[in-house]
């Protein structure tokens, strides 16, 4: 039929798709132009149509071969366009869970409500930021955070019902948490399911409900809880407690709780990675004639022989004396130390001719030799 555009075309899927893509790929477009999605748009009917003859013939494995083979003259006046696919009185319902599965129905995709009794369902995640100081990033430290979350109300113990009472089931849905209901289309009644208006998808009704949480099962509440920076931790790495973030609906898990830490500077340590680094001042005697020196690190001071004629800007490092793994606190990171000579800036006479003295004896040039240099080179 040469009006007919390809099958594979109208799906939007390739001729070599395989069964999972093709269902992909119908579903996709299914939803895109289906009449509940479109209303009043005709030509969003006759392509939803078109998109159901082309599915039609492709999910079935001898049709689809036949098709491949002939083209649409396999099937002219076989198909009829689709009418005989979606005849008066056909259950939607049906044709989407042969592909769909029984865990979502025609509701699912286009908004009808859920197929399924709502069940239990987890706890949020709740983040908090917390800082804390260079130092206890490497050793540790507990701390006290306090937050709201949704916790498990304590008078009903997470059940919604006023305690010496239970839920019953609802008599509209039979505790299935769905009803049914029929509608006309365009291709004839349709049946398909969605949440149940009394019960509102739960299964059950609470004919008295607790006074504490009104029947939520769960109350917000104020909390202190006391968490364990590790040692190691490092700006923006996150500290997950189990089982610490908002209670579960229904008698679902608990969620955790997140704990994004931000490290505060160090006035004098500076860190990257495990590894730490400081700078420590000599003078300029010590670089010249070598002497012991004191390295401030975060477990104590170590001591380190300067030796002469140390240049500045010279690392020192030391090993095992840095930031430890935050995984494996037993292995450790290095320090390093930068040594920096510092030139004195007031000087009194004295030191001044005997720093002159030192410069004849360096057979160092003169202010005068200096000057006759930079004038020949400017010349």
């Amino acid at each position: 039929m040469a009006d007919k555009k390809d099958y594979y075309e109208v799906l939007g899927a390739n001729k070599g798709a395989s069964e999972d893509e093709l269902k992909k790929a119908y579903r996709n477009m299914a939803k895109k132009y289906h009449p509940d999605v479109n209303p009043g748009d005709k030509q969003a009917e006759e392509k939803f149509k078109e998109i159901n003859e082309a599915y039609e013939v492709l999910s079935d494995k001898q049709k689809r071969a036949t098709y491949d083979q002939f083209g649409h003259a396999a099937f002219d006046g076989a198909s009829g366009g689709g009418g005989g696919f979606y005849g008066g009185g056909v259950n939607m319902e049906d044709i989407f869970e042969s592909f769909f599965g029984d865990s979502g129905g025609f509701g699912d995709i286009f908004g009808g409500g859920s197929r399924r009794r709502q069940g239990p369902k987890r706890g949020a995640d709740v983040q908090v930021n917390v800082q804390v100081s260079f130092e206890d990033a490497i050793f540790g430290v507990n701390k006290e955070i306090t937050l709201e979350m949704h916790d498990t109300c304590e008078t009903c113990k997470g059940s919604g019902a006023k305690p010496g009472t239970t839920a019953e089931s609802c008599k509209h849905c039979g505790g299935s948490g769905q009803e049914r209901f029929q509608q006309q289309t365009m291709f004839g009644t349709m049946t398909s399911v969605r949440t149940c208006s009394i019960c509102r998808g739960e299964g059950k009704i609470i004919k008295d409900p607790c006074t504490s949480c009104s029947g939520a099962g769960r109350i917000r509440k104020r909390k202190t809880i006391e968490v364990a920076v590790p040692k190691g931790i490092d700006t923006n790495q996150t500290v997950r407690i189990v089982g610490k973030g908002e209670s579960g609906e229904k008698g679902g898990p608990t969620g955790d709780l997140l704990i994004l830490v931000h490290v505060l500077p160090h006035k004098f340590y500076t860190r990257q990675g495990m590894t730490l680094y400081v700078k420590v001042p000599i003078s300029f005697t010590q670089a010249a004639l070598g002497d012991e020196i004191v390295i401030p690190t975060p477990y104590g001071e170590e001591k380190y022989n300067v030796k002469a004629g140390t240049q500045t800007g010279t690392n020192v490092t030391l090993k095992s004396k840095g930031v430890p793994n935050v995984r494996n606190n037993k292995v450790l990171g290095d320090l390093v130390a930068t040594l920096t000579v510092e030139v004195p800036t007031q000087l009194t006479d004295k030191q001044k001719e005997v720093l002159r003295l030192f410069a004849q004896e360096m057979g160092e040039e003169t202010k005068e030799q200096k000057k006759g240099f930079f004038d020949k080179f400017k010349k």
